[in-house]
């Protein structure tokens, strides 16, 4: 006699939901940092940042609160780990990890025009003039200028122009800081097969230094290295120095371009995701290094402390090629170099 099983209908994965109450109870400052990048002060600065924006407009018991989503996108910003890991580790399905970081990510690149601002008054521009001034003896900058690789996964669209010279899919992240290592300007929107000179020379930075060089010099410089065309408006260094001042001016721009080194340092040691390889689309890793720029400039900002660990040397850019084309800012050089360089 034939026995007929019946069959089961298959079991739905049971969701878990942590508790809301204080996501954050039990946790000191120290440990905080360590798992999130920022203190509790810091965590509250960002949720009281976002609030409107972020509240679920739902009236179901188990909506996540604003500070589990940012806690969320925190997590996975410092740690650059897997939404899955982070989903097992705090107790949500990948999902509800992955639409809380989109939503959080999209928040706070929303929020770059209120933390990431060009020194565009003239109190600014003196303000971080005589800061860099202190620092090197480099007169009249405003602002020191480079790119940085993110590692991304191979894209289904275009993969070829988001391969670099070492070889590997990214994107060319371009920024500007100032004296304390926080960013001005920040593009993240090219392909890594594009050089830095051509991504300054399309963007928005480069045709503001234009129309305001009509103030001369005194206006303010930017330092970028020679990857970029030496301009009035952006300098850099000679590639074969003939004398002792040609020398002193490249040294003293050395150690004021290197803010824009220690800024990408700070930045991709803060937020371990900006140093393995982000698996997602390309403009879904543009908001996310957005993010993480605007989350920086909040922390100098807040007084966070810095993270003590050294990023990994292979993802920092290597130093770009001379750059090739015309090169109309060597009379400004020669001018600083004899007016500030010529006696030690």
């Amino acid at each position: 006699m034939a026995v007929r099983l019946a069959l089961q209908p298959p079991q739905r994965k049971k969701r878990c939901f942590r508790a809301a109450a204080d996501p954050l109870q039990g946790w000191s400052d120290e440990e905080l940092h360590k798992r999130y990048r920022f203190s509790r002060r810091g965590i509250a600065f960002i949720v009281e940042l976002l609030s409107e924006d972020l509240e679920r407009a739902t009236k179901r018991s188990h909506a996540l609160s604003v500070e589990q989503q940012i806690l969320m996108a925190l997590r996975f910003y410092a740690s650059g780990s897997f939404l899955q890991v982070i989903g097992d580790t705090i107790g949500f399905e990948k999902s509800t990890v992955s639409k809380a970081v989109k939503d959080v990510t999209n928040a706070i690149a929303d929020k770059a025009g209120q933390f990431i601002k060009w020194p565009v008054t003239q109190s600014a521009r003196a303000t971080i003039k005589t800061a860099f001034y202190q620092q090197a003896r480099f007169p009249n900058v405003i602002g020191c200028i480079d790119g940085t690789h993110v590692k991304i996964v191979a894209p289904s669209t275009d993969e070829n122009a988001y391969v670099n010279r070492k070889g590997y899919h990214s994107l060319n992240i371009q920024a500007v800081c100032d004296h304390e290592g926080r960013f001005t300007n920040v593009n993240a929107s090219w392909p890594g097969s594009v050089h830095d000179a051509h991504i300054f020379r399309t963007s928005q930075i480069r045709t503001y230094m234009e129309d305001e060089d009509k103030g001369g010099f005194d206006h303010g410089i930017l330092l970028g290295d020679s990857g970029y065309a030496c301009r009035p408006f952006l300098l850099t260094p000679y590639l074969n120095p003939q004398n002792e001042a040609q020398e002193r001016f490249n040294r003293a721009h050395g150690r004021t371009r290197s803010q824009i080194e220690r800024a990408f340092g700070r930045l991709k040691r803060k937020f371990h995701v900006l140093h393995s390889e982000v698996r997602m689309k390309p403009h879904r890793v543009c908001k996310i290094v957005i993010a993480c720029a605007v989350l920086h400039n909040i922390s100098l900002t807040l007084g966070e402390p810095e993270d003590e660990e050294e990023p990994d040397q292979e993802d920092i850019q290597p130093p770009q090629p001379p750059y090739q084309g015309q090169q109309d800012g060597r009379g400004i050089r020669d001018y600083v170099t004899r007016h500030y360089f010529s006696r030690a």
